[in-house]
């Protein structure tokens, strides 16, 4: 049985927490963090925890495991003391704001022997992992676009940290959109230029980019696309994947629950999924599995930072009017 703090009990940690209850055998939430204490204290009893903290320090007697939900500027210091204190962690994306303090985060779990796993929640949804089988048993032919498009309102109170670059660490494409650098990077493989616009037209209270637009070309020549939005107030495709192949087109919509696959004027259902938060769960027990079974994580620390760093290699050359250079970098290709 893992004992596990949530260490920030906002919006992120709701999401996971919901879950908890299918891990029972498993896992035993032990203590809730916040620096609201009422808050904390809500979370507790919705996991049924029995401790509540407004100090994360005075948790880690009681955990041999912590999910860090906190703002992004926090992720570094907070895991740094944790995977010092010998607990795993399983981190909320992103990582941390830079490549030093990932750098950091990464050396820490391999000298103190602890499991560090990024909330890539994505990848452990089933039709998200029925599409990557697709894509590389050839149903669509080769892939020559894919393109993921997301779009949401996304607004919070004046003031709050997710607001400002220094604490969120860019804009919505490094917090929101680091979920599909991910999965483009997993899809298709190593990168080798490409190029990003975002805007704040439409989201005036974000400091950097609520709106964001990335074209990445990929080795095998392939085009990735990634579109999303903080401003919608309307929304029609909502989240959906779109992978053209030489043989068909696979859809992912989520909205329906449903990857099918699309070939002269026919459409053909080859997936259907439960909607809501079940990948939470299904991202949870891999943790475990991690911590109990020595699995390597699939969203690991290395491969977060590839991630990463073709978002800051974007920022950069939107910043110089370029297109950037993102060869040497993917999930799998040497990161050291």
């Amino acid at each position: 049985m893992v004992r596990l703090a949530i260490i920030g009990c906002g919006g992120m940690a709701a999401t996971h927490r919901a879950q908890f209850g299918e891990l029972g055998s498993r896992l035993k939430v032990t203590a809730a963090v916040d620096l609201d204490l009422n808050r904390a204290r809500e979370a507790a009893r919705a996991v049924g925890a029995p401790h509540a903290l407004a100090d994360f320090r005075q948790a880690l007697p009681y955990a041999d495991a912590v999910l860090i939900a906190l703002p992004h500027h926090l992720h570094h210091p907070v895991g740094m003391e944790c995977l010092a204190a010998g607990k795993h962690v399983l981190m909320e994306k992103p990582l941390a704001n830079s490549e030093r303090e990932c750098l950091d985060l990464i050396a820490a779990a391999q000298a103190h022997k602890a499991v560090l796993m990024v909330g890539y929640i994505m990848r452990y949804h089933p039709l998200v992992v029925r599409l990557k089988e697709l894509i590389d048993e050839g149903k669509c032919g080769e892939v020559f676009h894919l393109s993921i498009w997301t779009e949401q309102y996304t607004r919070v109170a004046e003031g709050h940290w997710a607001h400002k670059a220094a604490t969120l660490g860019g804009g919505q494409l490094f917090s929101h959109g680091c979920h599909y650098i991910d999965l483009l990077l997993w899809y298709l493989g190593n990168p080798v230029e490409g190029c990003h616009t975002g805007t704040n037209f439409g989201t005036p209270w974000m400091e950097r980019e609520g709106t964001s637009d990335v074209f990445i070309k990929f080795e095998s020549g392939a085009v990735g696309y990634h579109g999303g939005t903080w401003g919608a107030k309307g929304s029609r495709l909502g989240y959906a994947f779109h992978a053209h192949g030489t043989e068909g087109m696979l859809e992912l919509d989520f909205a329906k629950g449903r990857l099918s696959f699309h070939c002269d004027g026919k459409e053909e259902t080859l997936a259907e999924s439960e909607t809501g938060m079940k990948h939470a769960a299904r991202q949870m027990a891999h943790f475990l599995d991690c911590i109990q079974k020595g699995a390597k994580p699939v969203t690991d620390g290395p491969g977060s930072l590839q991630g990463l760093r073709v978002i800051w290699r974007l920022y950069e050359a939107e910043r110089n009017r370029t297109v950037a250079d993102l060869r040497g970098l993917g999930l799998s290709a040497p990161w050291r």
